[in-house]
């Protein structure tokens, strides 16, 4: 969320930065609403005192003062009443108003509608070349015993899978690889709440926009997140830092993660690029308001996300994400899309984004700078790793000519010492 003060100043700016982030909302209006809201709540103000003025009084006042005061004051409560009844409409219009304004992109983030507007800025690794018939990851999962999709979407309808065997231990592996490598970096692990309230939803701004991406338990009125981001910029809400010196806070948190998929009818329906259910290790830090810590912090988040490519070999690129590929409160964004043979190119496993005080205002995160001033935190966030996906990628590089799979190097102390995944079907 903008301040309303930086808006007032900076209107064309912020319409400028909707309009490029494809996102519909009345800067205008918010404005007018504004205005009405300032005017309004003026006047009930200096009702309010003038109540409370002849309230402090009347104990002090004679029998007939005193009934004149008592029947004033019950007039100016009716005035308030009337104040208060134009005011709660506006109120509940200008709150919905300001949770569609996007953060403002910075300078460096290129113009674009799609992802086909993203601009690559690096790549790393060479693609491989088979001397054999590569099989994709669903057909090496099958013969592997690792994968089975088509129960999965018997119990649990599509886009649904059960990971076993060696799947599942291969899953753990990378999981606690990447957190040890994050623990090891400084990071706090957590395991977080996957239901929480709608509160965090907004504050993480997931919702409003994000709302038809999101399952719900509605007679509970909790929700199922789509990344553990949720919760753990959460995990300080409604705080304040006694200190600037406890920034930053950084949490790796590792959570099943769900998403509706809505609108992706017909899209990627084959293997396990885009399900419902997925286990993540998701990086969050929370720093103080400075643009130049915030860069910083930003390029660390991306460099742990290729690291961990980097030590499980997986080629990739990183790509610079335009504006209309952005979300509602990103202001810098860059994307990690690892060579996935099957799809024949590079395809998402990763999402850096920074926000600045966008998360920390809507979910009132603050903390006390060294002069003793209150401000709000800026807050980042990346992918670690995120699988099945990551499953793709690391099967379909990984195979042989006998249809069995190496494992990662790095990967084979978290798996007993096993480096290899052999066919259960010869």
């Amino acid at each position: 969320m903008l301040d309303i003060k930086y808006i007032r100043e900076n209107s064309e700016t912020v319409k400028e930065a909707a309009k490029n982030k494809l996102i519909n909302v009345d800067i205008d209006r918010l404005l007018e609403v504004d205005e009405q809201l300032r005017k309004l709540n003026q006047e009930a103000d200096k009702i309010k005192e003038e109540r409370n003025s002849i309230s402090s009084s009347i104990p002090s006042l004679a029998d007939d003062a005193k009934k004149d005061a008592i029947a004033h004051v019950k007039e100016l409560k009716d005035k308030i009443a009337e104040f208060d009844a134009q005011i709660a409409p506006l109120k509940e219009e200008f709150d919905a108003l300001m949770y569609e304004v996007p953060g403002v992109p910075l300078p460096e983030v290129p113009i674009g509608e799609t992802d086909e507007d993203n601009v690559e800025i690096k790549v790393v690794g060479e693609i491989p070349h088979f001397d054999f018939e590569i099989k994709d990851h669903v057909d090496l999962a099958e013969a592997l015993d690792i994968v089975d999709i088509p129960r999965g979407v018997k119990v649990a309808g599509s886009r649904s899978y059960f990971l076993k065997n060696e799947g599942l231990l291969l899953e753990m592996a990378l999981m606690r690889y990447v957190i040890d490598k994050l623990v090891a970096k400084g990071f706090t692990p957590m395991a977080v709440p996957t239901l929480v309230k709608e509160e965090p939803m907004y504050g993480t701004s997931y919702f409003p926009s994000g709302r038809e991406q999101t399952y719900a338990v509605t007679e509970d009125n909790l929700y199922l997140v789509g990344t553990a981001e949720v919760s753990l910029v959460s995990y300080h809400s409604n705080e304040t830092f006694e200190s600037v010196n406890e920034l930053p806070k950084m949490f790796c948190g590792l959570s099943s993660c769900y998403r509706r998929e809505a609108g992706t009818y017909g899209k990627d329906t084959r293997g396990l690029y885009r399900v419902h259910q997925f286990t993540k290790v998701e990086q969050v830090i929370l720093c103080k308001a400075d643009y130049d810590e915030q860069y910083k912090l930003h390029d660390f988040l991306l460099n742990n996300a290729e690291e961990i490519l980097q030590d499980l070999k997986i080629p990739y690129h990183v790509v610079k994400v335009c504006t209309g590929d952005m979300g509602v409160g990103q202001v810098r964004k860059h994307d990690i899309e690892a060579w996935m043979p099957s799809r024949g190119k590079y395809s998402e496993t990763h999402s850096c984004s920074s926000f600045n005080d966008f998360q920390a205002r809507r979910s009132n995160i603050k903390y006390k700078d060294e002069d003793g001033t209150t401000k709000y935190c800026f807050s980042l966030n990346n992918t670690a790793i995120a699988s099945p996906r990551i499953l793709i990628p690391l099967l379909e590089l990984n195979q042989n000519a006998d249809g069995s799979v190496n494992i990662p190097e790095v990967l084979v102390p978290y798996m007993g010492g096993m480096t290899k995944i052999e066919p259960k079907n010869k």
